[in-house]
């Protein structure tokens, strides 16, 4: 077949950007991304602006910031950005640059303070984020009503914060207004993050993203997680046999009961937002190397311990499991062409103690190795990308169609994003 990593030059557009986008529509989405999309810079560079500084972002959850003046901070490439509960105990966003010199504002990850101050010239700004004092140095004219922060578009579903650095975000009510209900009975404002952890994985976002939609390696390098996890994600997934769809019939009964959601929900394209509740592996409760609740206070008004996982995917971000005891939320951070960010938080009812009704090396031990296998996997896929060999390959259409609607997904997204801003 012809090499997919080269782009004839009687195609070649006027513009980078033109031509990532030309690019993308002759390529066929059931072939990895020609060479470019994994290593160069440029290409990150237009990723970052099309994709991470125009869609909705999964950036944390409000019982991080539990109470007014509670923050979070986090960097969207060049774009620092703080999330705060303001006075009125609203969750807003804000561009993390103080509208003086443009010094970066809050310098800690979290925390929580009375009012916003930039450390560096003492300008002081309200947690709406209007200016309240400049200093008398400013001059009589100077009208304090002109510089407040800079907003930026911010949306919590139920208990999940989002951001988008858009001026006009795509439209995800669908998935938010489904999101708020299927995370209901968690009730996450009365949760709290046991333990955060991030790691740094030497490969491009994508391959991240790639390595997390798809279970064809799980066999060969991630026994922890098959100890409880069923890798289909669907009853109507052609592998899955009998058993299991007589499985999901029997608990699906049982969450009926209990008024627990779990239906198969999808919005975007390509599925780009996803919901699903799935039964773990029969005889177990949570992820954990036992098997058993990893935490004995289950969260919110729930009563079943055995929920199985309900797996989210919010597109282009972040992957979550959520189960009777405990979350486990996930996210994506682009650091460079070929430099990714790994965040994985672990919640639990707030009122759960450590020591007495969960152990953190329980708690997080399925997901740390399963965490450091998937970056063994994914710098291993970025150092053969790396190479003069590499030509994109066919994804496989059964184990690795979640793999093929990404590709489809960021085909589409790149394509639609970098046409509207030419516009």
């Amino acid at each position: 077949m012809a090499n997919l990593n080269i782009i004839p030059s009687t195609m070649l557009p006027i513009n980078k950007q033109e031509q990532i986008a030309d690019c993308l529509k002759h390529h066929p989405i059931s072939y990895s991304l020609p060479q470019p999309f994994y290593t160069e810079q440029e290409n990150f560079d237009i990723e970052m602006e099309q994709i991470f500084q125009k869609e909705w972002l999964f950036v944390g959850l409000t019982c991080e910031i539990p109470r007014k003046g509670n923050y979070i901070t986090q960097e969207v490439g060049n774009n620092p950005v703080t999330i705060v509960r303001d006075q009125n105990g609203e969750v807003k966003a804000f561009h993390n640059v103080c509208r003086h010199r443009g010094s970066k504002l809050c310098l800690s990850k979290k925390g929580k303070a009375a009012k916003l101050v930039c450390t560096y010239h003492q300008w002081i700004y309200e947690l709406d984020g209007e200016l309240l004092h400049a200093g008398t140095d400013m001059g009589d004219d100077f009208d304090k009503s002109k510089f407040s922060l800079h907003p930026v578009n911010c949306r919590t579903a139920g208990g999940y914060i989002f951001i988008s650095l858009s001026d006009n975000p795509t439209n995800i009510d669908g998935f938010f207004d489904d999101l708020t209900d299927y995370l209901e009975p968690y009730d996450l404002e009365n949760a709290k993050v046991a333990v955060e952890k991030t790691i740094v994985e030497d490969a491009n976002w994508k391959l991240v993203i790639e390595n997390n939609r798809e279970c064809y390696h799980c066999n060969g390098s991630h026994p922890e997680l098959l100890g409880s996890l069923l890798e289909w994600d669907d009853t109507e997934d052609p592998r899955a046999s009998d058993e299991f769809r007589a499985q999901v019939a029997r608990k699906q009964a049982l969450w009926d009961a209990e008024n627990i959601p779990y239906k198969h929900v999808s919005h975007g394209h390509a599925m780009r937002n996803r919901i699903v509740r799935m039964p773990l592996k029969e005889g177990t409760l949570a992820m954990t190397m036992d098997g058993k609740l990893a935490s004995k206070k289950l969260m919110g008004r729930i009563k079943n311990p055995d929920l199985g996982s309900m797996r989210i995917l919010h597109l282009p971000n972040s992957w979550n499991h959520a189960q009777s005891d405990h979350i486990v939320a996930f996210q994506v951070k682009p650091i460079g062409p070929k430099l990714t960010e790994v965040t994985t938080k672990w919640i639990v009812h707030k009122d759960a103690v450590e020591g007495v009704d969960y152990d953190l090396d329980r708690l997080t031990y399925v997901w740390d190795e399963t965490n450091k296998q998937d970056r063994t996997l994914a710098e291993n896929n970025q150092r053969g990308i790396n190479s003069m060999a590499y030509q994109p390959g066919p994804y496989s259409t059964t184990y690795e169609y979640g793999v093929v609607n990404f590709i489809d997904w960021f085909t589409h997204t790149m394509q639609q994003n970098i046409a509207s801003s030419g516009q």
